[in-house]
């Protein structure tokens, strides 16, 4: 069992039960969302059946009052089944928790009980072709018309959005008062004048999880659409926000790490080479020795990361520590793996290939580690 004094008997039952959800209801289509870049529809309702999303969402709101462990347990299954890009946690552990949090009771009782049954999908968009890390640079624009907003500009970059009926977008209220003038908006989708649904944007790693640009022309939005009802406050809600968000891309890097390592032992204790084991070799020894240990470390890290969160003892710091250290040490070790493949390793249908490609957006999603760096040094 997992070591976490957070950690019980009813989350490893949890785990046995997404485990089985994953292999039979995820894992014979993955080939073929791959192939159309986004999953299937109807696999939400299938999860949301199963109680797999919304996991930590309060059961007032028909979701699973579960804890920070619940989304590192369908995340880690997914990851070691090589199913890292499905994106229940988006939609679960970063996005519902926007609106539990600072929306309205208004919004509370429209969106998180359909977001908790699977029949609304979320999505949330803060990049822009000329912003990304840098959340204050963003330029679309919010602009109050009565009881709307009229909301101008481009996104890019957005996951989940081709499936999305509700996108929370990042936007300026005043163009003059740098981050005190974001916004936050609900946005409704369907049936929106002006908004458009840009392509699905092709990538090297993560394929089932589309990722689009979205465009803005006067979209009207509600009044009561602005998230938590006051103007200004979406910098900082975005910001209290991302330490969550970094700490859920550092489960998804330990977790492929330690997979990487236990595929990579298996195969090199069936490789011949010059007619040895390529595990016989002491540099596959070695190379494996290292990655272990960088995956050792790396979950007692995680583990304590999740179990400070769940206390309340876990800040914006903690979050771009944990963040980038994680994924850069678990994607040089998954490198190394891929090494050790030889050409195999090369091929796009490995496994140990689809996890370098998925797990290189981790050194730059979430804030890019170069980022994470800078925000962890101007504590110092």
């Amino acid at each position: 069992m997992t070591q976490s004094v957070h950690y019980t008997a009813e989350h490893e039952l949890f785990r046995t039960s997404v485990r089985r959800f994953l292999e039979s209801e995820c894992l014979p289509h993955i080939d073929r969302w791959r192939t159309q870049g986004k999953m299937d529809r109807d696999i939400w309702l299938k999860a949301a059946a199963g109680g797999f999303i919304c996991t930590k969402v309060s059961p007032d709101y028909g979701g699973g009052g579960g804890d920070l462990w619940h989304c590192a347990i369908v995340l880690e299954e997914q990851t070691r089944l090589g199913l890292a890009e499905l994106t229940f946690y988006l939609h679960s552990d970063i996005i519902a928790p926007y609106i539990e949090l600072y929306g309205t009771d208004a919004q509370k009782q429209r969106y998180l009980p359909p977001m908790s049954r699977g029949e609304v999908i979320t999505a949330i968009a803060m990049t822009e072709p000329g912003a990304g890390s840098d959340l204050q640079g963003i330029s679309t624009r919010a602009r109050r018309e009565g009881d709307h907003y009229l909301l101008t500009g481009q996104k890019v970059f957005i996951s989940n959005a081709q499936n999305a009926e509700l996108i929370v977008v990042a936007a300026k209220t005043d163009a003059d008062a740098g981050g005190k003038g974001i916004s936050l908006f609900l946005v409704e989708t369907q049936g929106a004048e002006g908004f458009r649904l840009g392509r699905n944007l092709k990538k090297i790693g993560c394929k089932a999880q589309d990722s689009s640009e979205l465009f803005f022309d006067n979209v009207r939005v509600p009044a009561e659409n602005l998230l938590g009802g006051v103007e200004g406050r979406g910098f900082v809600q975005l910001v209290q926000r991302l330490p969550e968000e970094r700490l859920i891309m550092a489960v998804s890097a330990v977790a492929s790490a330690e997979a990487a390592v236990e595929e990579t032992i298996a195969y090199t204790k069936e490789r011949i080479v010059f007619g040895q084991r390529l595990i016989d070799f002491q540099n596959t020894r070695f190379k494996l020795a290292e990655a272990k240990t960088t995956a050792t470390i790396a979950r007692a890290y995680l583990n304590r990361s999740i179990d400070r969160f769940i206390e309340g003892d876990f800040d914006a710091t903690d979050g771009a520590m944990v963040k980038w250290w994680t994924t850069e040490r678990c994607f040089q070790a998954i490198d190394e793996c891929l090494q050790l493949h030889g050409g195999y390793g090369y091929m796009q249908d490995s496994s140990i290939t689809r996890r370098y490609a998925d797990m290189r957006l981790g050194r730059i999603a979430g804030g890019t580690n170069e980022i994470m760096k800078d925000l962890i040094g101007r504590t110092l």
